[in-house]
């Protein structure tokens, strides 16, 4: 059973008033509008607060990257950590009681990667399951009828989960150590979340949506050969910067990309300068630089 849930509405956030689905619709426009305005509404309430005493801490001890922020960021970070934090439906699971270090910390780590970008705080995330540790995912059952065309994979341990259409799973031991060595290049947050960001457009290719014809040609023909390379490299054997298990799949490699570009921004900008491009331009933001900038 899972424990500690609080549950709240989705947020809608900073996109345009009327949305594509609703547009020429007056009715379906006038409900999206009302239920803007109440949220807009519940959040300047919320904001209008001081910052909970203790979360600080949190982020200081547990998210290196927050470090690294100018102070107009860190507001910005510490002003979406409060909202995601209210607005998602957390869920202590495998006797785990959820505290405030906790959600903070996760939020923290999930808001980051749009803190550059016009978004609506992870529509497609209603549920956050926190486990104590690893835990095993369920072996997948076929359907009805339906014949394999691979190998069916047995239980496996995992440290993180995101589905198309179901709730983020975290492992607390993996977000917290992950969280504090960024120099380690590896981050379950960011990976579960990144996977969140593809699947905004309904699947999980590696190409999460982006800003125009000419960006997704760049994108195509950047990732695609990063991709490959890494693949080969891994079939032979060959040490990379970039984690192998990006080779798995174009969705993973996006996962492992975000999460060594946000801990790695320096070897990655070097290494893999057109990569770095890409992502930098996607998420609007310049981690290397603000590495070089706290070094001076």
């Amino acid at each position: 059973m899972c424990a500690d849930r609080v549950t709240a509405p989705r947020p809608v956030g900073l996109l345009p008033l009327v949305s594509r689905q609703n547009a020429g619709q007056p009715s379906a426009t006038l409900d999206f509008t009302v239920l803007h305005w109440l949220r807009e509404r519940r959040r300047r309430k919320l904001l209008a607060s001081p910052f909970p005493a203790g979360w600080e801490a949190h982020l200081l001890r547990n998210v290196g990257h927050y470090q690294w922020l100018e102070e107009r960021d860190r507001q910005h970070l510490r002003d979406l950590v409060r909202v995601f934090v209210a607005e998602k439906r957390w869920e202590g699971c495998g006797g785990l009681s959820l505290s405030d270090e906790m959600r903070v910390t996760i939020a923290a780590q999930a808001c980051l990667l749009v803190l550059g970008l016009p978004h609506e705080l992870y529509r497609n995330v209603e549920s956050i399951l926190v486990y104590p540790s690893t835990v095993v995912a369920p072996q997948r059952r076929l359907r009805s009828f339906e014949v394999p065309l691979s190998p069916v994979e047995g239980p496996l341990p995992i440290l993180g989960q995101a589905g198309l259409r179901g709730p983020v799973i975290l492992v607390w031991d993996a977000v917290k150590r992950t969280g504090r060595h960024p120099e380690s290049g590896h981050n379950v947050v960011y990976h579960e979340f990144a996977h969140k960001l593809d699947m905004l457009d309904g699947r999980a290719d590696g190409t999460p949506p982006l800003h125009g014809r000419d960006e997704y040609r760049r994108w195509t023909r950047i990732c695609a050969r990063e991709f490959h390379m890494l693949r080969e490299r891994a079939e032979r054997g060959e040490r990379s910067l970039l984690d192998a298990y990006g080779a798995t799949s174009e969705a993973e490699f996006f996962a492992v990309a975000t999460e060594q570009f946000f801990d790695q921004p320096v070897a990655v900008r070097r290494h893999h300068p057109e990569l770095y491009g890409v992502l930098q331009a996607f998420y609007r933001q310049d981690p290397a630089a603000r590495v070089a900038l706290r070094s001076v």
